[in-house]
């Protein structure tokens, strides 16, 4: 198992290009399913997530192979239906296979889902859409059971909460259902409308793309295409704020600046000097920053995938602050290892309470998931002396080659070998 070593008090500086997205490949990767065919995926980020996908669609009959990020999928023959427990247990993105397997042979073996070690994230939304489009779902031994006596049935169904995966999932199952599907309340992050588009370039017939309301014509077939995953504006936040904690400057290449507005104003409310041309983004910062709250929301509000971030960003401002996660309330597990850099931060049901301008001290900490791993990176950047970063295969699934990135940004970071469990 591997750590990081990180050196702190060094500046950002330079140019970083953006991956594509993690979570926006592993929509398109299973949508590939719902169609015999060779896919090629262009942008396709090299990270675990996206090799625990390909070694999934391998279990189900599918080839794979991802080069230089250009993953070439052949999806010509499927020869299992089950989705075995080994690889779902690793990512809840997993979950992903159960609607276009049911809706293109009509039954589908899904394990439920593991990931991140935080918050009860139940999958009952995606049951009960498939459900809503005729599919008889039961549970055995740990595993989804769908079938579907014929096609599927479109249908009506309304999404109680804003769910990215249910979103995802139901549609793809709609795409080759019987008749017309009106799905309300969907996620509309930009992941689910590059789903959506590549589902019509496959010959899907989709109204409402990037709304709340998604009307589905079932077609009797689809085709395979080409496409690209878009950039993945996560990582270009996370890099945002790392130069903006140095008090360094940056520049993203490859990145979409429109799914970012939200955290482009809130950069620009503690000062940062940030300018936008097409897809780059250069941002500043030549002081400390100014305490600002900030509120998680789904898209296109500040996404929670970067709340732990913000997080170690306010411990460099002279002030309190406030980070309130109100999509998942138990995501705060990196807050007790930023206490161990030396922050004050308190825990009120839901939110951080951050006390900011108190110098850090290199520490050994220990990740506990993707994203609060990465602000035990950046609060380990504005540390002084030596951080030891535990269990770092968390950022291993999300972030693609983070250290030879923040190196390149003059970063001190060195990959080690640990024998810790």
């Amino acid at each position: 198992m591997d750590k990081f070593v990180i050196e702190g008090g060094k500046k950002l500086k330079g140019s970083v290009k953006i991956a594509g997205a993690k979570n926006g490949a592993l929509a398109l990767i299973p949508a590939t399913l719902l169609a015999p065919g060779i896919y090629n995926i262009s942008n396709t980020p090299d990270l675990k997530d996206v090799w625990t996908m390909t070694r999934l669609m391998g279990a189900l009959g599918v080839f794979c192979e991802l080069n230089n990020s250009e993953l070439f999928i052949d999806a010509r023959e499927i020869t299992q239906l089950v989705a075995p427990y080994e690889h779902v247990k690793k990512m809840r993105a997993s979950f992903y296979v159960l609607g276009p397997l049911v809706a293109r042979y009509g039954e589908a073996k899904v394990s439920l889902p593991g990931g991140c070690a935080w918050g009860p994230r139940p999958v009952d939304l995606h049951i009960k859409g498939i459900e809503k489009l005729g599919a008889e779902i039961t549970l055995d031994q740990g595993y989804v059971i769908a079938k579907s006596k014929g096609r599927l049935q479109g249908c009506k169904f309304h999404f109680d909460i804003s769910s990215v995966g249910a979103t995802g999932n139901v549609l793809m199952a709609a795409t080759l259902a019987k008749g017309t599907s009106v799905l309300t309340n969907c996620a509309i992050e930009p992941e689910i409308t590059a789903l959506a588009k590549m589902l019509t370039k496959m010959g899907a017939k989709i109204d409402g793309i990037g709304t709340t309301e998604l009307i589905i014509e079932g077609v009797d077939e689809l085709q395979p295409v080409n496409e690209e995953t878009i950039p993945d504006r996560i990582e270009a936040a996370t890099y945002l704020i790392a130069a903006a904690m140095t008090m360094g400057e940056i520049q993203l290449e490859n990145v979409n600046p429109y799914h970012l507005t939200s955290v482009i104003s809130k950069l620009e409310e503690t000062g940062c000097e940030i300018d936008i041309n097409s897809n780059k983004i250069f941002l500043r910062a030549d002081a400390p920053p100014k305490p600002v709250d900030l509120v998680t929301a789904v898209y296109p509000g500040i996404p929670t995938d970067i709340q732990a971030q913000w997080t170690a960003y306010m411990l460099t401002a002279e002030g309190t602050s406030k980070v309130t996660d109100n999509i998942y309330q138990d995501r705060f597990k990196h807050v007790p290892e930023l206490i161990r850099l030396g922050a004050k931060i308190d825990i009120v049901d839901n939110a951080a309470i951050i006390t900011g301008g108190e110098k850090l001290s290199g520490a050994t900490v220990m990740s506990s998931d993707l994203r609060g791993s990465a602000s035990l990176i950046l609060a380990a950047l504005v540390s002084k002396g030596t951080t030891e970063v535990l269990r770092i295969y968390h950022l291993d699934r999300g972030y693609d080659n983070i250290e030879q990135k923040l190196k390149k940004l003059g970063a001190v970071i060195e990959r080690h070998q640990t024998e810790l469990v």
